[in-house]
C-alpha cells in the first residue's frame, strides 16, 4: 500500500508486455493508416468533432442536430449518452449510415462511480488504500462498459493547495507523491493495467487524465482561473501526478480551461508537443475540456478560425462540443496545406484509441442486458461501503465521546440526516440518490449493529431537523436553476425548538450538516469556506443545554472549522460519501467501524492562511514565536487547523525505532504499536527533507507509506524503500539530478512527524555547478 505499489507494478507490467504492445501497435497502425487513406478531408475532420448529446450538460453548450452530424460523418464521438438502447441507437447511425462505418467513442464524467456512486475522489484520497481506489474505479467501469460507454473523462489529478476552488472534492489534495500514486491506481481500474487489453476486455474502459495541466493552481482558488507559476514549482509539484498517469498507460489528455504563464492550455505548443508528447512519450489522444477551443477567444487568442488554427497546431486534437473544428478546418487546410499534417495527426490518434478498444472489430462493445445485473450488486455496494467507511476522518474525539454506547440516548439533529440526494456529490454522474442509504435509513433500518454486535435500541434515537440546509437565498438562487435541489427554507424558530426538545432528553447529541452537494464541484468556488452562518448558531444554541456534541460533516472541500469546534466533543468528517454513506457512518458513529482515514489536504484556521499545505519551501526566516522578523502571522498560528495527513481513530499508535538504512536508494524502517484494546488500522507515514541543497527545497515531503491492520497490543515493524528518484528533484529549468548531502527522514501518524533521522547520502558524484562548494 506504498509507494511501491505503483512503481513495481507499472515496471512488472512492462517488462512482460513490451513485445506484445509493438505487436499490438503495429497492427494498430497499419489498420489505422490503411483507413485514413481511404478518408477524406471531410471525413478526418468529422471524427475530431465531440458533442453532447443526451441526459447531462456539463458546460454552457448543448450540442444541435447531432444525429444529423453523426449520419454526415461529422462526429468521431459523443458525451452524456448511455444506456445499451441509446448506445446502440447513436452507433448504428455511425455504423450503417456513414460511407466508412467508422463507430463512435461513447464518453461520460464517471467520477467516483456510474450506478453505484463511491465518496467523492477527495475522500477516495483520504482512504490512503491504493487497493481499494483502484477497486471504485474498476467497478465503476463494469457498470459503465455495461451502460454502452467506454470513454471516462477521470481521474483528475490537478494539485490542489487551495481549497476555496470547488474542484479540490475532484482531485486527490495537495501532495505530488500520493497524488501520482492515485492516478496510477485510477488509470489502472478503470483500464486494467495494459491498455491494449481494452481491446477484448469489455469490463474496462478507456481513462482520460485531466486537466493538463496546473489546473488547480487558479488565483484566488477560482474557478477556471489563470495560473502563474514558476518552472521549479510546476515540475516538482504539480506536473507528476499527470506524468504518473502517462506512465500508468492512460489513454487520453483532456487540457484545462486555464493558461499557464500566458498561454493557455488548448493552443499550448510547449505544453502538449513538449511536455506530453517528447518528455513523456504520450502516444494517446488529447481531447479538450468543453468548449476549451471557443474559450480561447475571450483568452485573447484570435477570432474562431485562428484558434482553431493554433489549438490543432499545438495538438488539441478533438474538439469537445465546441465545433470550431468542424466549421474551420478545411478552410484553414485549403489556405495553408501544411495543416493537414495536423489533421492527419489528431485524426490517427483518435483513430488509434477506437482500435485500441476493440471498436472496429465490436462496435457495440458490451452492449448486453445481461451486464445490467453489474449495477448496484452485492459485490460492489460491500466495496462503496468499506470506501466510505474508510474514507472518513475522526478530526477530534475528547472524552473518547465515539463510539457511541448502543444504549445511549442519542437526538439525531441536522438536515442532512434523511436528505439522500448530497449523499451522492455533485460528480455523481449515473447515479441515482434514491437509491442512497440515508443515515435515518440506516439507523432504523432494524440491522444497525455497534462494535459488540448490540443492535441499537431504537427507541434510544430521537430525530429534530434541527436547522435550513440553507437559508442565503441568493446562494439558493444560484444553485437551484442548476438541480441544487434546496426547499424554500422553513421557519427556523420552530426547527431549532424541536432540536432543543429531542436534545433535553438525550445523552448525545449528533448533528449532521455541512454543503449541500451543488456547493463544491465545478463552478462552485467559495470566498467563504465555514459552515453557513445559521448552522453555526444551531450548534451553539444546542451546546448550551450542556450535552456532549457529535459533529458529523458532509461536504466536498477541506471547512474552516475555527468556529464550531470548541462547542464539540467529536467531529467526524464524512465528505459526501456515496450511495452507501448512511449505513457507513451509522457503523462509525457506533464502532462496527473503526475511522482510519487520514486527510490529504490541510484545514485551515482561516481563510487568509490560504493557500496553506504541509510541504511549503523553507525560508530564511523560519517561523520563531519569541522573534518578531521571522515568517509568521501577527493573528494566528502558521500551523493549520488540521494537518496533512492528520486523522485520529478509535485505537491509539505509538511509534519508535525508526532506522534509515542505506540498500537500493533508501530503506527506512519505524516500529508502530497499537496502544489501545481496540483493533485498528493506522496509516504509517514517511517523510524526507533534503538538508544540503542547491535550490530551496520543502520542509518535508512524503516518500512513501503504508496502511497496517494491528490488533489491540500488536506492534509491527514497517518498512519502505525509497528511491534515488524520490531524493533528487528539478530545478528552474525543468531538469532532473540528484544532489548527494544530508537527508532528514522522518515518520508518523501525519505529516508532523515524530520520530526523525539525518542521514549523509553520497555515492553519486553529479552536483550542479551552479554554486561552488567552499
Amino acid at each position: 500500500m506504498n509507494f511501491k505499489y505503483g512503481f513495481l507494478a507499472f515496471a512488472a507490467w512492462s517488462f512482460v508486455n513490451v513485445g506484445e504492445a509493438q505487436s499490438f501497435d503495429a497492427r494498430a497502425n497499419q489498420f489505422v493508416d490503411s483507413l485514413m487513406l481511404k478518408m477524406t478531408l471531410d471525413e478526418k475532420i468529422g471524427q475530431l468533432n465531440l458533442p453532447s448529446v443526451g441526459f447531462d450538460v456539463t458546460g454552457p453548450v448543448l450540442s444541435k442536430d447531432v444525429e444529423a452530424k453523426i449520419e454526415r460523418g461529422e462526429v468521431g464521438g459523443v458525451f452524456n449518452t448511455f444506456t445499451p438502447v441509446a448506445v446502440r441507437k447513436l452507433q448504428e447511425k455511425a455504423i450503417k449510415n456513414t460511407r466508412l462505418g467508422i463507430p463512435l467513442l461513447l464518453g461520460y464524467d464517471v467520477i467516483h462511480g456510474h450506478r453505484t456512486i463511491f465518496p467523492i475522489p477527495l475522500g477516495l484520497s483520504a482512504t490512503w488504500n491504493l487497493k481499494l481506489v483502484e477497486k471504485s474505479a474498476s467497478v465503476a467501469a463494469a457498470e459503465a462498459s455495461a451502460d454502452g460507454l467506454n470513454w471516462t473523462f477521470s481521474p483528475m489529478v490537478d494539485i490542489a493547495r487551495d481549497p476555496r476552488w470547488g474542484r479540490v472534492s475532484e482531485g486527490a489534495g495537495e501532495d505530488p507523491m500520493l497524488g501520482s500514486s492515485i492516478a496510477k491506481a485510477m488509470v489502472w481500474g478503470y483500464q486494467g493495467y495494459s491498455l491494449n487489453g481494452l481491446y477484448t476486455n469489455n469490463d474496462k474502459i478507456m481513462a482520460c487524465v485531466k486537466h493538463f495541466a496546473l489546473y488547480g493552481g487558479a488565483e484566488a482558488g477560482r474557478d477556471y482561473n489563470t495560473v502563474d507559476m514558476s518552472t521549479y514549482k510546476m515540475f516538482n509539484d504539480y506536473l507528476p501526478p499527470y506524468e504518473a498517469a502517462i506512465n500508468a498507460g492512460v489513454g487520453t489528455v483532456m487540457t484545462s480551461f486555464n493558461d499557464i504563464n500566458g498561454m493557455p492550455a488548448t493552443c499550448n505548443e510547449d505544453l502538449i508537443q513538449g511536455t506530453l508528447r517528447k518528455r513523456w512519450g504520450f502516444d494517446g489522444m488529447v481531447v479538450t475540456d468543453y468548449t476549451a477551443i471557443n474559450e480561447l477567444e475571450n483568452h485573447g487568442m484570435g477570432s474562431p478560425k485562428t484558434i482553431a488554427g493554433r489549438s490543432i497546431k499545438a495538438g488539441a486534437e478533438m474538439d469537445m462540443v465546441g465545433e470550431l473544428y468542424l466549421l474551420h478546418l478545411k478552410n484553414i487546410c485549403n489556405d495553408i496545406p501544411e495543416f493537414v499534417q495536423y489533421v492527419d495527426r489528431a485524426c490517427k490518434n483518435i483513430l488509434i484509441a477506437k482500435y485500441r478498444l476493440g471498436l472496429f472489430s465490436d462496435p457495440y462493445r458490451g452492449l448486453n442486458e445481461a451486464k445490467q445485473s453489474k449495477m448496484l450488486s452485492t459485490e460492489h455496494l460491500d466495496a462503496a461501503l468499506k470506501a466510505a467507511e474508510e474514507s472518513f476522518v475522526l478530526l477530534k474525539n475528547d472524552g473518547n465521546i465515539l463510539p457511541l454506547k448502543s444504549e445511549a440516548k442519542v437526538a439525531f439533529v441536522g438536515p442532512h440526516i434523511k436528505r439522500k440526494r448530497d449523499l451522492i456529490g455533485n460528480w455523481s454522474g449515473a447515479g441515482d440518490w434514491k437509491k442512497s442509504i440515508s443515515i435515518w435509513d440506516a439507523l432504523t433500518s432494524g440491522d444497525a449493529l455497534n462494535s459488540s454486535g448490540a443492535t441499537i435500541n431504537l427507541a434510544n434515537i430521537k430525530y429534530a431537523e434541527g436547522c435550513n440546509l440553507l437559508e442565503d437565498a441568493d446562494l439558493i438562487a444560484k444553485l437551484n436553476p442548476h438541480d441544487g435541489q434546496i426547499e424554500a427554507p422553513k421557519d427556523a424558530k420552530v426547527l431549532l425548538k424541536g432540536a432543543i426538545s429531542v436534545s433535553k432528553k438525550s445523552d448525545v447529541i449528533v448533528l449532521v450538516v455541512g454543503e449541500t452537494f451543488g456547493m463544491s464541484g465545478e463552478a462552485a468556488s467559495r470566498s467563504n469556506i465555514h459552515l453557513p452562518e445559521h448552522q453555526v448558531d444551531m450548534i451553539k444554541s444546542l451546546h448550551k443545554l450542556g450535552k456532549p456534541i457529535v459533529l458529523v460533516l458532509m461536504n466536498g472541500r477541506p471547512l474552516v472549522l475555527t468556529d464550531v469546534l470548541p462547542y464539540c466533543a467529536a467531529v467526524l468528517e464524512c465528505w459526501f460519501p456515496g450511495t452507501q454513506g448512511g449505513k457507513a457512518i451509522v457503523n462509525t458513529l457506533y464502532g462496527k467501524n473503526n475511522p482510519s482515514g487520514k486527510i490529504t489536504m490541510s484545514f485551515p484556521r482561516n481563510e487568509g492562511q490560504i493557500p496553506i499545505y504541509y510541504n511549503s519551501r523553507t525560508t530564511g526566516r523560519p517561523f520563531d514565536n519569541n522573534q518578531k522578523y521571522t515568517s509568521k502571522y501577527l493573528d494566528v498560528s502558521n500551523q493549520p487547523l488540521f494537518p496533512f495527513g492528520y486523522g485520529l481513530s478509535y485505537s491509539t499508535f505509538e511509534y519508535s525505532n525508526l532506522n534509515v538504512y542505506r540498500s537500493t536508494g533508501v530503506k527506512l524502517t519505524v516500529t508502530v504499536k497499537n496502544t489501545s484494546s481496540t483493533d485498528g488500522y493506522e496509516v504509517v507515514q514517511f517523510y524526507m527533507s533534503d538538508v544540503e541543497a542547491t535550490f530551496t527545497r520543502p520542509v518535508k515531503q512524503l516518500v512513501g507509506f503504508e496502511k497496517v491492520w494491528l490488533k489491540a497490543g500488536e506492534a509491527q515493524e514497517v518498512q519502505i524503500q525509497v528511491s534515488r528518484d524520490q531524493l533528487g528533484y528539478y530545478n528552474d529549468k525543468g531538469e532532473w539530478f540528484f544532489e548527494p548531502g544530508k537527508f532528514k527522514f522522518s515518520a508518523g501518524g501525519s505529516s508532523q512527524t515524530s520520530q526523525t533521522l539525518e542521514m549523509d547520502i553520497q555515492g553519486l558524484p553529479f552536483r550542479p555547478t551552479i554554486t561552488p562548494e567552499f
